[in-house]
């Protein structure tokens, strides 16, 4: 195992803000991905000048693994289109920071360090017009990086700018929330939160790293008790009753445990709303070329995309144990939330 320092992430997180962000002049540092070590991966080549691609959302997954309707159906609700498709595409623009280092990201690092020499400032107007000039462009834009939550003004930025282009009610803004910081309320206006949670066509999915401490820091390199620390940030993100959504990654280099860390993530969701489980997609690790060279010589590594399918098992059965099958059937945006019903 790695005996790396664990990441600082409210010290390093602060940092990578700092050089993320100019609030002053509106603007956010957007990821070149165009010659990016990224790049070899894209399905289509970087659009919008290099800063943007074409990301294609699937339903179907891997045999055992649950389909994957985000954001295909919560966007489908928002926009009024009647029939699921099996793939839609979104147009997606990374913010260049992250303040930790998940070993399966697909993101190289030099996307994910603020570096000004493989990134570029934009306001949410400028993005907007970029996305304007796509030829039949995606109806779903997706804010990713990186870790947008770095830098939440750009989210309301977003929604502001896309109003002022009369597109609010025609694309759907999808924001991915990493739960590693709390920018969101100690940056964020309150008129800004409204904005969040009035904006109509809008969904936030917020990533678990992990069902336990110990494979959190495996994931992340982060400390083990910034595992503990997701699950209270998550709390508070459900509170501002936002259509939310929830991905877990659950790679881990110990087999012993799992099927009770599972179950014990599960009664930790549920204590933040009975149903959010059926709200969240197990993400099944898959190697992409930054992924690689992290995976040479790594055993640990190696074994945890072996142990991923002892723990989606587990997981699975956790649903059918706790759910009903009318319940579990609910399309994903249909289930509710406490918090979406006051």
């Amino acid at each position: 195992m790695s005996t790396i320092k664990p990441i600082e992430t409210q010290r390093f997180a602060a940092q990578l803000r700092a050089r993320a962000i100019d609030v002053e002049s509106g603007r956010v540092l957007i990821s070149r991905l165009a010659g990016s070590g990224q790049e070899v991966d894209l399905t289509l080549p970087a659009n919008c000048n290099g800063y943007g691609r074409v990301r294609h959302f699937r339903l179907a997954t891997a045999k055992g693994w649950p389909a994957n309707p985000l954001p295909i159906a919560p966007a489908c609700h928002a926009l009024g289109i009647e029939q699921v498709p099996v793939l839609m595409t979104a147009l997606v623009f990374q913010n260049a920071a992250c303040a930790w280092r998940c070993w399966y990201c697909f993101v190289p690092e030099e996307l994910l360090k603020a570096d000004h020499d493989h990134a570029e400032w934009f306001t949410a107007a400028e993005l907007v017009d970029l996305y304007r000039q796509i030829p039949d462009a995606p109806r779903i834009i997706d804010l990713s990086g990186g870790s947008p939550d770095l830098v939440p003004e750009w989210t309301p930025w977003m929604m502001r700018a896309l109003t002022n282009a009369g597109l609010a009610e025609s694309t759907y803004l999808w924001t991915d929330d990493n739960l590693s910081t709390t920018y969101m309320f100690d940056e964020l206006s309150a008129a800004d939160l409204e904005r969040l949670r009035r904006y109509r066509n809008y969904g936030r999915v917020c990533c678990v790293k992990g069902f336990d401490s110990r494979s959190f820091a495996f994931n992340t390199r982060a400390a083990s008790q910034d595992y503990d620390r997701q699950f209270e940030i998550l709390r508070r993100v459900m509170d501002l009753g936002l259509d939310l959504y929830g991905y877990v990654t659950l790679t881990s280099p110990h087999d012993d445990g799992v099927a009770q860390g599972v179950a014990d993530l599960m009664d930790r969701l549920q204590s933040i709303d009975p149903n959010y489980p059926l709200r969240v997609i197990p993400l099944r690790i898959e190697v992409f070329t930054p992924v690689e060279q992290r995976l040479a010589r790594d055993d640990a590594r190696e074994r945890s995309l072996v142990i991923q399918e002892e723990a989606i098992a587990a997981w699975m059965s956790e649903l059918e144990r706790r759910f009903d099958p009318e319940t579990r059937a609910k399309q994903i945006c249909d289930v509710p939330l406490r918090s979406r019903q006051a």
